[in-house]
């Protein structure tokens, strides 16, 4: 049972994951702060392998900070 629990979360983080990533690449944003944005949901794929409820929540946040706006600085 914990198995299928673990399946549906990985799934359910793919399928997030892959918005994100579309999300990001309709910004209208300095091409320095798209580069941010993907190197932090790079990460948070990273993280997945290893702790995958960690990145659920990681992602949930990085979500709520780009539906309200709030965009890292951009990288040189």
């Amino acid at each position: 049972m914990e198995h299928d629990g673990q399946l549906q979360l990985y799934a359910a983080v793919a399928v997030q994951l892959k918005e994100a990533h579309a999300k990001v690449r309709a910004l209208q944003v300095p091409e320095g702060v798209r580069m941010a944005l993907t190197r932090k949901l790079l990460v948070i794929t990273a993280a997945a392998k290893h702790d995958l409820a960690d990145a659920a929540r990681r992602l949930e946040a990085f979500t709520a900070d780009l539906d309200e706006g709030r965009f890292p600085e951009e990288e040189r």
